[in-house]
Formats: structure tokens, C-alpha cells, sequence
């Protein structure tokens, strides 16, 4: 086996020039881990987050590192005590966040976040799942608590995190709203939007009101202005605005944390309890169990992947840059086998 591969390296925080594709060694699997060969690889915000040094605070990579949260490919090797899969399964995964490595050839990735991909999709489809799809499903069965009757609004409702919300909502019974532009549009109703404000001509703090909940994707002046459409008691949660108290201490158990976070986010718990609602920020987790909840609905036809674009790994900082302008409509994927 060869002991070198291709991967995408951090050298350092800042701009798109921080990364780079460079040889590396191939990983070799400890005990409960799995060694997968990696066919596709998916991109996320939080990739590009990281690399500018966003999320320091909350996590410090030595550098440098192989960056990427999913992947989907085939188990090379297992390590030790493994149990679950053998060599030539078709996996899918949301790595460790503390060790990323899914944008290679090679990646070892613990047994327990680890599923079966959906016996109908390719490699690079099946990478656009792991994390965006958790990250919805979390959101709304876990904090929102998502079922029938529910009416939530969910901005950004075309991304890659939006795609899967907009489903994930509708078969929980709940109404869902969202904004989009004219261009996503006919995307999210077919997705499951009941109601679409056209974010380039209207502000949907003036079309929406008594929401049940929201699930900001957008952050900024989006969750700002979200508070303004939920009834009393409701949950505003954020996966793009600041971290509150009880991410540091419930979800992090990093106590020390929680003045920082109780100060970065004063604004947003201000506008919950001026609306008398709350605010919580999403701090999702890798989950086999759960992307094997997620593989069965894609299988069943529930779950639609939606696909912007699937480039070949020579071209992932092309791919970076265009996710880094905002205008994807599903999901980026590098391809590392062609």
C-alpha cells in the first residue's frame, strides 16, 4: 500500500492562501477506528471558518493539519476491536471534529460516527450529507423540537444546511417559511417551503409573525431581525450567530468559556428576552446512529441530496472561493478518485 497521499493542508490562519494541496502520510487506524479511502469529500462553512482563525477560541489545531468534516468513501482497514464494518464497505462520516482530515485520500475515522452510505447514491453525493444533514436533523428533533402544527421559519433556505432543514421540517409535520432569491426560489418549494420571501425585495420581518421557532442559518443581520417574527416563548437557534453561555457549559464542558460567551452574544439573548423568547446556539455532533437515521430517509426517497457542484480535488481552492461567495444552492464536493 502506498504510504504517502494528496491532501489539503493548513498551514496557518488566515485567507484562501493559508491551505494548500500537499503530500502527506497516510494515517494508519487505532484501535476503534476505521481507515477509509476517500472518494469524496463534501465543503462546509465551517471549513472556511476555521481557516481564518474564527473558531480559535472554541478549538486551536496543530499545525499543520488536513482539513474537511465529511467524507464518503470505502473502509481501507480496521483498527483494533472494530466490529461494525469490514474492508470494501461503502461509508460515510462526519469526522472528529478535534482531528478534521477528510479532505485526502486517506482518513481514520472513529467506528461510532461511522454509517453505511444510502445504497442508492454515488460517493460525492453521499459526502454532501454528514454534516449539514446532522446538523438539520439535530436542530429541529433535538432544540426545536419539531412536529406537527409547528409553524418555523428557517432562513436560507437554498444552502447546503437549508436543503435538508427544509425537508427534515416538513416530515416532523411542521409549516415552514424561509427566504430566498428569486433564483432558489422553485428549489425550495420543492423542497417543502410553505411560504418564500424574496430576500432581495422583502424584508420578512415585515410578511412573518407568530412563528413557533426559527432556525437561523444565516446569522448576522438575519438573526437580528429574526427575534422580531417569534411568539413569546419561543426558540430563536443559530448555527451562524455568537456561542451563549450554555454552549461553553453544556456542550463544550469548557466552563472557563462562559464569560466569553455570555459577552459575545449580550445582543442576541437581548432580543430574545426583549421579544420574551430565548436564544441558543446549535454546537452539533458527529453521529453514526444518526446519519444512519438520515442514510434510511435518502433511501426511502424522503431526503433529497441537493448538489451544487462536484469539482475534481486538483480545483478545491476553486471550489472554496465559490463557496466562500455565498452563492451555492446545495452542496460543494471535491472528488478524490476520478
Amino acid at each position: 500500500m502506498t504510504t504517502t497521499m494528496r491532501a489539503y493542508v493548513m498551514t496557518r490562519y488566515g485567507g484562501p492562501s493559508s491551505a494548500e494541496l500537499r503530500e502527506m502520510p497516510v494515517p494508519a487506524p487505532g484501535p476503534g477506528e476505521l481507515q477509509i479511502r476517500v472518494h469524496a469529500a463534501g465543503l462546509n462553512p465551517v471549513d472556511f471558518k476555521i481557516r481564518q482563525g474564527q473558531l480559535r477560541v472554541i478549538r486551536r489545531y496543530p499545525l499543520p493539519i488536513v482539513m474537511g468534516n465529511e467524507l464518503a468513501g470505502v473502509v481501507s482497514a480496521c483498527g483494533a476491536g472494530v466490529t461494525r464494518f469490514a474492508p470494501g464497505d461503502r461509508v460515510f462520516a462526519r469526522v472528529e471534529k478535534d482531528t478534521m482530515g477528510a479532505f485526502a485520500e486517506y482518513a481514520c475515522v472513529p467506528e461510532a460516527l461511522v454509517a453505511a452510505m444510502p445504497a442508492g447514491l454515488d460517493f460525492a453525493t453521499a459526502a454532501a450529507v454528514p454534516l449539514a444533514g446532522l446538523t438539520a436533523l439535530q436542530g429541529l428533533r433535538d432544540e426545536l423540537h419539531a412536529g406537527p402544527g409547528q409553524r418555523l421559519f428557517i432562513p436560507g433556505g437554498a444552502g447546503g444546511v437549508g436543503t435538508f432543514a427544509l425537508q427534515l421540517a416538513k416530515q416532523f409535520g411542521a409549516q415552514v417559511a424561509t427566504t430566498a432569491s428569486p433564483r432558489g426560489d422553485a428549489l425550495v418549494r420543492r423542497l417543502g417551503a410553505d411560504v418564500v420571501v424574496d430576500y432581495t425585495t422583502q424584508r420578512f420581518e415585515q410578511v412573518l409573525a407568530d412563528y413557533d421557532g426559527v432556525y437561523d442559518l444565516v446569522g448576522g443581520d438575519t438573526l437580528a431581525r429574526s427575534f422580531a417574527v417569534v411568539k413569546p416563548g419561543s426558540l430563536v437557534l443559530s448555527i451562524a450567530g455568537p456561542p451563549e453561555p450554555q454552549t461553553a457549559s453544556k456542550d463544550l464542558e469548557r466552563a472557563g468559556l462562559v464569560p466569553l460567551f455570555w459577552l459575545t452574544s449580550v445582543a442576541a439573548r437581548l432580543r430574545a428576552r426583549l421579544r420574551g423568547a430565548r436564544y441558543r446556539y446549535l454546537f452539533m455532533h458527529p453521529s453514526g446512529s444518526d446519519l444512519a437515521d438520515l442514510a434510511r430517509r435518502i433511501d426511502a426517497g424522503t431526503l433529497e441530496v441537493v448538489i451544487d457542484r462536484v469539482v475534481p480535488f486538483a480545483q478545491i481552492a476553486e471550489a472554496f472561493a465559490h463557496l466562500e461567495s455565498g452563492h451555492a444552492k446545495g452542496k460543494i464536493v471535491v472528488r478524490t478518485v476520478e
